[in-house]
């Protein structure tokens, strides 16, 4: 059976992603994975053994027996896929990679028929949607031995699992080509049967770094970050007495954001507040970057936020709208830190408050999509769906990883509602600071006007009703005088009518 890998297996360079063609949609309890890049049909591609033909269209690289199959293989995941079923769909007559999917091995053998014929169904429908010919599927079924288990137990005990797979793909008419059990360092073919090229105990799998794949994954920039586990561990919530402490936190913080949201416009301010405090926090965290392993750098993270914090972010991020407001940290300086700070709220979301990691999560696969970090973005989104299955954001955003479309409109949707939003908090500053000038400036006109008539300006904003004015009262000291000259104040005549008044003096007063 390995005689059949005189054909190649090619594998494009992985930055040409973007031309990928895609998968239809896959089930709800699968993870899917997008498919490789295509340059063009395999048909019109240049033989590289002509040397007439001249280079190929694109880099390549040519993989030749279950070894390199098997070393290649987190290499197309981003990751190495712990405890999974991992199918890919081979195409044309030069057999190049297509269509692939993941999904973890269900604990219970009573499920694998079931899981092997929607496996097989969903690969193989999807991978007829393409141009070019289905010839075969390669499966790999990757787990680590239990304590007092080696790797051929493991290879035994998943045998039926392979078998399954193995007739459902042949009865949809496509056979696999290959399929490998990894475990322990080591695989195992389930298709060879001669052990002189398929020992019993296994054949070792590449050193790290030492392939052809690896070399060509470094030329290509491509990174493998790790097992899938040490993936999940960086989004797994706190346990213990630390999870416990986060939990009580978040019960107060609950307590207290309820009256604040039923008092008028009590949400709109939450809001304001909630999105007020992630800058500040993402500010932080770029001024602190660590460094070191996966797990040093997640215990600097941790500590940079207090678990009061950490109880009032993941409580205001549960409202919609601020949560996508918080979406617009996508790119930029402030991607790193925000995603960051994402994680780190994500492993805070403890005990019953596990459905509130549904929004950081989202947040960090989003952030991780957006900067073209795809296998992180799926572990993240699939965790999110995990927290809560009906969250639409983390769905939308799964379907379009993985049906393989551009993340820059969805960039170009948030940078605009940012910049509109921004408009707006300018366009209210500026009404604010012109109303306080007008303010201040009728206090200060009252304030002339009542030092100048020495009486009381009534309270601004109040309409005085409209008063006559009234002669004063004559005083001792205000009394009209009489004539220049007069010494006393004037007395009154009376006499005939149209007679004058005069002084005591008998001096005619003026007119």
């Amino acid at each position: 059976m390995c005689g059949k890998w005189r054909r190649n297996v090619v594998l494009l360079n992985p930055s040409f992603r973007a031309r990928a063609r895609t998968l239809g949609a896959l089930p709800s309890s699968c993870s899917a994975h997008a498919p490789l890049a295509e340059a063009g049909s395999p048909t019109d591609a240049a033989d590289p053994t002509d040397p007439a033909a001249g280079p190929p269209a694109e880099p390549q690289v040519t993989l030749r027996g279950p070894a390199e199959l098997a070393d290649a293989l987190p290499y197309l995941l981003g990751f190495y896929p712990d405890d999974s079923i991992v199918m890919v769909a081979v195409h044309g007559e030069r057999a190049r990679f297509g269509g692939r999917l993941r999904l973890g091995i269900p604990t219970d053998p009573s499920h694998w028929p079931d899981v092997g014929d929607q496996l097989a169904d969903c690969l193989i429908s999807g991978a007829r949607k393409r141009a070019d010919r289905l010839v075969g599927v390669l499966v790999f079924l990757c787990r680590e031995p239990a304590p007092g288990q080696s790797g051929q137990d493991v290879k035994e005990r998943l045998r039926p699992l392979a078998q399954r797979l193995r007739t459902a793909c042949g009865a949809l008419d496509v056979p696999v080509l290959e399929a490998l059990c990894l475990s322990n360092g080591r695989y195992w073919s389930y298709c060879c049967p001669d052990y002189r090229c398929c020992p019993a105990d296994g054949t070792p799998l590449f050193l790290p770094g030492t392939s052809v794949m690896a070399a060509a994954a470094a030329y290509a920039g491509m990174q493998v970050r790790g097992s899938l586990k040490e993936m999940e561990a960086r989004l797994a919530p706190r346990t213990g007495r630390r999870g416990a402490d986060q939990e009580k936190a978040l019960d107060e913080a609950a307590a207290e954001l309820l009256p604040r949201m039923l008092r008028p416009d009590g949400a709109t301010a939450v809001q304001r507040a909630t999105l007020e405090r992630t800058a500040a926090m993402i500010h932080r965290f770029r001024q602190d970057t660590p460094s070191g392993s996966n797990r040093a750098r997640d215990a600097c993270d941790d500590a940079l936020i207090t678990d009061t914090e950490a109880a009032t972010l993941i409580l205001g991020l549960q409202d919609r709208t601020t949560r996508d407001r918080a979406a617009e940290w996508m790119d930029g300086p402030d991607a790193a830190a925000a995603l960051r700070l994402w994680r780190a709220l994500a492993r805070r979301c403890t005990g019953g408050y596990g459905e509130h990691a549904a929004a950081p999560l989202t947040l960090a696969g989003w952030v991780c999509w957006s900067t073209e970090d795809g296998p992180a973005a799926r572990v993240a989104l699939s965790r999110a769906l995990t927290a809560d299955p009906d969250c639409l954001f983390a769905q939308l955003l799964h379907r379009a990883i993985n049906e393989g479309l551009d993340p820059e409109p969805l960039r170009r949707c948030l940078r605009r509602q940012r910049e509109e939003a921004k408009e707006t908090a300018e366009t209210d500053d500026t009404d604010e600071i012109e109303a306080t000038e007008a303010t201040e400036a009728t206090g200060e006109a009252r304030t002339a006007e009542t030092a100048a008539d020495g009486t009381a300006s009534p309270p601004a904003g109040r309409r005085q009703p409209a008063q006559r004015p009234t002669p004063p009262r004559p005083g001792d000291s205000a009394r009209p005088r009489g004539p220049r000259g007069g010494t006393g104040p004037s007395s009154r005549t009376t006499g005939a009518p149209g007679d004058r008044r005069t002084g005591r003096d008998g001096d005619r007063s003026r007119r």
